[in-house]
Order: C-alpha cells, then sequence, then structure tokens
C-alpha cells in the first residue's frame, strides 16, 4: 500500500515535534542524580541538598544513585550512555569533566563530548591533615618531617582533585609523600584517623568536622588565600608560594539532551540554589554555592580542561 505525499509530511511534522512535546511535557517522572563518588563524599552531600530542593520545584522525585569507582568514571560513564532525555544527570566534578583525560590514556567516556553541561553549583577547597601522633603543627614542619623521613610519609587520595594537590605539594616543597589510592573519600580519611595512613588532602566539607573533633590536625588549605569558611586555616600557599587548587561540582546531562530540558533544569538548579536553607544543606557552610549555567558554565568547563591539564603536566603525573 502505497503512502501519500500528504501523509509522509504530516508523519515528519509529528517526528520532528516529539522533543519539543517531550520538552514541553519534562519532567513526568522520576530523575535519576547519579553521584560518581561514594556516599558521605562533599559530591554525595551536595547532590543531595539539592537533589531534594530540585524535586520540590520540578514536582517530582530526584533519585541520588552513587555509583563510585574508576576515579569517578563508572558513574559519569553512566550517565554518558544514558538516554538523553534529562532523566539521568551526573552531578559532576572537575575530577569527571575537566581533569579525566589528563590522568588516564583511555577515558571510559569523552568529557568534552559526551556530555550536555547544565549549572555549575559549589566551589570548595582541599584542607592538608595529618593523623594527631605526627609531630608537625604546620606545613612546614610538615616538609622538614618528609624531608627526614623519607619513603616513610604515605598521602591517602580518592580523587583526582584530592592526587592533584599532594603531587603540587610534592613538587613545590621538596619533599616525597609516598601515594595510596583509595576507591572512597570516607575510607581514606578513617585511615589517616587511625594511623594506617599519615597525610590526606580531602575536600574542607568532610575534613573540618574531623579537624573541629581533633581526629586530624588542619595544616592548610589549598586556595591561594584563607577562606571565610575556615578563616583560622592557613593558606598552604603562605608556605609554598603558587599553591593554588579549587574544585567544583557541577550539574551535567548526556549530550545530545534537548536544549528546552537543560534550559528546564538550569532554571531549577538557580532557583533552587537561591534559597540559603538548601545552599546550607548543600555545603554545611564549608564550601561556596556559586553558579552559572548553560553556555557560560560551557565555557568554564573548557577553560577549566586547560588548566587542569597545565597542572597535571606541572606535577609530573602521568596518565595511567
Amino acid at each position: 500500500m502505497s503512502i501519500s505525499r500528504r501523509s509522509a509530511i504530516a508523519g515528519l511534522g509529528a517526528v520532528a515535534a516529539a522533543p519539543h512535546a517531550r520538552a514541553q511535557d519534562f519532567p513526568n517522572k522520576p530523575i535519576r542524580l547519579v553521584v560518581p563518588f561514594a556516599a558521605g563524599s562533599a559530591t554525595d552531600i551536595a547532590a543531595r541538598g539539592l537533589g531534594q530542593k530540585l524535586g520540590d520545584i520540578l514536582k517530582q522525585g530526584v533519585v541520588i544513585e552513587n555509583k563510585p569507582g574508576a576515579g569517578g568514571q563508572l558513574g559519569a560513564q553512566a550517565v554518558a550512555t544514558a538516554a538523553p532525555d534529562g532523566y539521568t544527570l551526573l552531578m559532576g566534578t572537575n575530577s569527571t569533566n575537566a581533569a579525566i583525560k589528563s590522568l588516564y590514556k583511555k577515558p571510559l567516556y569523552d568529557q568534552d563530548k559526551d556530555f550536555a553541561a547544565i549549572a555549575r553549583v559549589v566551589l570548595g577547597v582541599n584542607t592538608l591533615v595529618v593523623n594527631p601522633q605526627i609531630p608537625v603543627n604546620n606545613v612546614a614542619e610538615l616538609v622538614e618531617y618528609a624531608k627526614k623521613n623519607p619513603g616513610k610519609i604515605n598521602y591517602a587520595e580518592a580523587s583526582s582533585s584530592q592526587r592533584l594537590t599532594a603531587e603540587m605539594f610534592n613538587q613545590l616543597s621538596g619533599a616525597k609523600l609516598e601515594r595510596v589510592p583509595y576507591r572512597a573519600s570516607p575510607q581514606a580519611l578513617q585511615d589517616v584517623i587511625s594511623g594506617q595512613v599519615q597525610v590526606m588532602f580531602p575536600d574542607l566539607p568532610n575534613a573540618l568536622p574531623q579537624i573541629e573533633a581533633g581526629r586530624v590536625k588542619g595544616l592548610g588549605v589549598s586556595s591561594a588565600k584563607r577562606t571565610s569558611v575556615a578563616p583560622n586555616l592557613p593558606a598552604i600557599a603562605e608556605t609554598l608560594p603558587g599553591y593554588e587548587l579549587v574544585w567544583w561540582l557541577a550539574v551535567f546531562a548526556p549530550a545530545a539532551t534537548p536544549r528546552p530540558i537543560l534550559q528546564r533544569l538550569a532554571a531549577a538548579v538557580q532557583e533552587g540554589t537561591a534559597d540559603a536553607a538548601t545552599g546550607r544543606t548543600m555545603t554545611g557552610g564549608r564550601a561556596e554555592v556559586s553558579v552559572i549555567v548553560l553556555d557560560e558554565f560551557q565555557r568554564f568547563v573548557t577553560r577549566e580542561t586547560d588548566v587542569w591539564a597545565k597542572a597535571i603536566k606541572a606535577a609530573g603525573i602521568e596518565p595511567e
């Protein structure tokens, strides 16, 4: 049976209109927000705080799914290969979406092509902490102690930003802290507390409660200057000039997600993060809510990819 020209044109029009119709109807079912790191990490805390507020705004549940492993690659890959319909999102980081191609020879996904940028939501810093039994109380003393005990001081790391902060420390100080990789930050920090590893550069939101409780000593932060979030902690750069690293958290969708859906999600993120209570829930008051969206955010990611590539090379980190 032949199909009339009019019917064919009508059919093409229906196909062309379908993405717009889906966008108009979005969302009509729960959204999955994948966290590529373990529960209890700064990424997880921010995702849960934001997800709860987005659920209220979008009138649909936002389900948090932790999928750690391979430096964040497993969770990011799950989103990269998901349907581009706005219902599977990534709480990405500089580790998963700016540094990954400089750290791995064969990443599990293409950070430049597999994602659509929605919004950056948080800026934060890492913190240099040591086990309380280590006889040091500041950065200079740690450098001296590490040089006097070569090969005996280890650092725990569970993300590219933690590893890079440690290797930058090695490069600028002349010390040689030995790397001990972990799957998850909470486990790594717990091993520093117990003394199995001596040093770590965790994110400030996770480190500060342990510092305040006396379970670890906090020696400094990775920003160029002291942060208002923890003003009593000196910047590592006060002892090691030129030392600086700031991390970020952001929401991504799979590439080819329709623009109207991206715009709807970006608007919801902007509305949600404008609420002070949501910001406190996302950061615990230990990081900065800092939102940029869509095209501006994509330009930021492009710049950050170059920044992290240069920093990783300067730190002498070879792709694995």
